[in-house]
């Protein structure tokens, strides 16, 4: 739940470029071999919203691949609509966006896990995305992680798609509020008095901005519901980029996380989002024995979103002032798609040593 831009930047520059997909020339290579890819669409049942979202998975096939995601403001990435799975079971890698994000914010990543084996999901949390944010619904943020259990449940159920998931091993990932989602999953517990005495020790951070604007927790009933316990058994390992609305967990559920969990921080200097204060106050209390913990130097908070164009910085600006801030990295010598390799090689180091581990 993180915002660096002005309030209106969900809903102008990034809502309308993130959900683009046109057809630009790509950085990637022609040669890269490709994921296969479709989008999703799961129906509502009777205590889950219904999402869209999208799937890669590894594939043998060798079609002529599409780009998705491209706009003129990001890269995107190479995949192979429709293309048939690979043979067996793969691990499931389900993936949550942050505050004003969507399922393509992560595609990077989804495709790098597709190529090592990975079947990965991402879904829209209605309320939160770029084109639907408001309090309405969004304030409702218990529902962001049962939105990814009905993620996990309908596909595993799935008769298409169940025969190729090993549901035993299953990931979640989420970045900036998906992050909070992931932990939310793992265990974590929020604590809205916590987090409002937080705020007003550390009135600062971007979570507590964010929570004001969405309006949560306005009445004790939403405040009892957010509390909940509303862990996964499911998911056998988790993984935060740079989350946020981390003080407001409880130390002893914290403590409690009895899985592996891996904590990627933005390592920029940042007042909205300092690592210390929010990733690295889960590692305070996490059981050292299952927990790792990295920042990225030179990584700032969208450095986990897509490779920006050249001069995507100045037309964001152009659109809306302070807007640019998406496309700009810890420094000037920083390349985000070093970056988005070290989060690479940091996430399935980690998958591996859990997989080793079990």
């Amino acid at each position: 739940m993180l915002r660096f831009a002005p309030t209106n930047f969900a809903l102008t520059a990034f809502a309308i470029l993130a959900v683009l997909v046109i057809s630009f020339p790509s950085h990637a290579s022609q040669n890269t071999p490709a994921a296969g890819f479709r989008e999703l669409t799961i129906a509502a049942n009777d205590n889950d919203r219904a999402l869209a979202g999208a799937i890669w998975y590894p594939t043998a096939d060798t079609n002529p691949p599409t780009r998705i995601g491209e706009n003129p403001i990001f890269f995107g990435q190479i995949v192979q609509p429709d293309a048939s799975i690979q043979d067996g079971r793969h691990p499931l890698v389900v993936m949550s966006h942050g505050f004003g994000g969507n399922w393509r914010n992560q595609g990077w990543l989804a495709v790098a896990l597709a190529r090592a084996g990975y079947v990965v999901a991402a879904i829209n949390h209605p309320g939160t995305t770029s084109r639907d944010l408001t309090a309405e619904v969004g304030s409702a943020l218990w529902l962001r992680p049962r939105d990814i259990s009905h993620l996990i449940t309908s596909l595993t159920d799935d008769p298409a798609w169940s025969p190729h998931l090993d549901a035993a091993n299953i990931t979640v990932i989420g970045h900036s509020l998906g992050g909070w989602t992931a932990l939310e999953l793992a265990g974590a517990r929020l604590d809205m008095d916590r987090m409002d005495r937080e705020c007003k020790q550390h009135p600062e951070l971007a979570a507590c901005d964010g929570i004001t604007e969405l309006e949560v927790g306005r009445v004790p009933a939403e405040r009892a519901k957010l509390a909940n316990d509303l862990k996964d058994n499911r998911i056998r390992a988790a993984i935060s980029l740079d989350l946020g609305l981390a003080r407001g967990f409880t130390p002893e559920s914290l403590a409690a996380i009895n899985i592996p969990v891996l904590v990627i921080a933005a390592g920029a200097p940042n007042p909205k989002i300092p690592m210390e204060l929010e990733s690295g106050y889960l590692i305070e209390f996490m059981r050292r024995d299952l927990t790792q913990y990295h920042d990225l130097p030179g990584a700032a908070h969208f450095s986990f979103l897509p490779q920006c164009k050249p001069n995507a910085a100045i037309l964001l600006e152009n659109e809306v002032p302070g807007d640019g801030i998406i496309c700009l990295d810890g420094d000037d010598a920083t390349d985000r798609s070093d970056l988005h390799q070290q989060t690479i090689t940091l996430i399935l180091d980690f998958l591996r040593s859990v997989k080793t581990a079990s």
